[in-house]
């Protein structure tokens, strides 16, 4: 009778217990991702912090966002001249920041007027709510003491940042409702800026964004409209920002309406790890175009998606479609240019 209650006992303390296999946080998650996957995300800084269009010629703060993935990638690696290296895109940043607390923003090639202050508004969040992300990671990791200081130093930069970039809740969602991932992404900087400056208030803006993007499914499978359609690309980015979220604002809600998304888009891998455009409101079929290119699907972004629910979910079979992504991606940007 003893040994049987010591068992009950012992089934119940490993039924408190969290699974050896799930992440803690998000930086356990991120140990987990394929280097294949790491290996083709983000944008280093070149010597003037600069990455991606932005090199030669500052655009926008936006732009600038792919080297706060470097950093996190830079820190899962325990490679801190790498993360030195990437920090200096946001010293590059902010020394281009405005007295509205905005960024410097300059016509892009593609664009037909001079950036509005949407824009700019736009072009902030989708720098910020990277950032954000990489402080959090940082926070997480053995090299939050190496950056304290730097985080510390930039706190009220960041916090001028965030009020301009969340100014104008009408304006954000004239602009932006009907491209769900970028309600989610103006969610993701608020929040994550809300949590790192202790700001209630950008926090409740976060969680009515988040609302206000959980009614853009589609009523039939509960994937995620971008422009009044479903798109393989698009709908990949919201589950990604969207589990992200997750993993520092934890929501009941988001997390059920996030599985039906995840199944619509898993029929829409190929079998040498392409994703059908067919039928796309937004990308792969020339109805929208960026800096003077047709878009198309955004393959690292889908990836990186697989690589957050497979840690989340202890799919492995998740990170091998995220490599395949990954690698079918590559033979296609080098039958590209062969083409060419």
């Amino acid at each position: 009778m003893k040994q049987l209650a010591l068992l009950f006992a012992a089934i119940a303390l490993t039924a408190l217990l969290p699974a050896a296999s799930h992440p803690k946080n998000e930086y356990e998650a991120l140990k987990l991702f394929p280097k294949a996957v790491f290996d083709s995300i983000g944008g280093v800084p070149d010597a003037e912090g600069l990455v991606g269009s932005n090199r030669g010629h500052w655009y926008e703060a936006g732009m600038q966002r792919g080297a706060m993935w470097r950093l996190i990638i830079a820190v899962v690696g325990n490679d801190p001249d790498a993360a030195d290296n990437a920090w200096r895109a946001v010293d590059a940043t902010f020394a281009r920041q405005l007295d509205d607390g905005g960024f410097l923003s300059n016509r892009t090639p593609s664009a037909r007027r001079e950036p509005s202050i949407a824009d700019r508004r736009t072009t902030a969040f989708f720098f910020i709510q990277e950032l954000a992300h990489a402080i959090l990671v940082v926070r997480q990791s053995p090299m939050a003491s190496r950056f304290e200081e730097r985080i510390s130093a930039i706190l009220p930069k960041l916090r001028r940042a965030a009020a301009f970039a969340s100014a104008d809740r009408e304006e954000l969602l004239r602009s932006h409702r009907k491209a769900v991932n970028r309600v989610f992404l103006a969610a993701k900087a608020f929040g994550f800026c809300g949590i790192i400056l202790d700001d209630p208030e950008l926090r409740a803006k976060a969680e009515d964004l988040i609302a206000v993007g959980l009614e853009q499914r589609d009523s039939a499978t509960g994937a995620f409209l971008e422009n009044g359609g479903l798109d393989s690309s698009y709908n990949a980015v919201s589950l990604l920002i969207t589990q992200i979220i997750l993993w520092h604002m934890p929501s009941e809600k988001l997390a059920a309406a996030l599985p039906a998304a995840m199944q619509w888009q898993r029929a829409k891998f190929g079998a040498d790890g392409s994703v059908s455009v067919a039928g796309n409101s937004r990308t792969g079929v020339g109805k929208e175009t960026y800096m003077g290119s047709a878009k198309n699907v955004n393959y690292n972004e889908v990836a990186l998606m697989l690589c957050f629910w497979g840690a989340r979910h202890g799919t492995k079979d998740d990170f091998a479609q995220a490599v395949k992504t990954i690698e079918f991606a590559r033979a296609e940007r080098r039958r590209m240019a062969g083409e060419k």
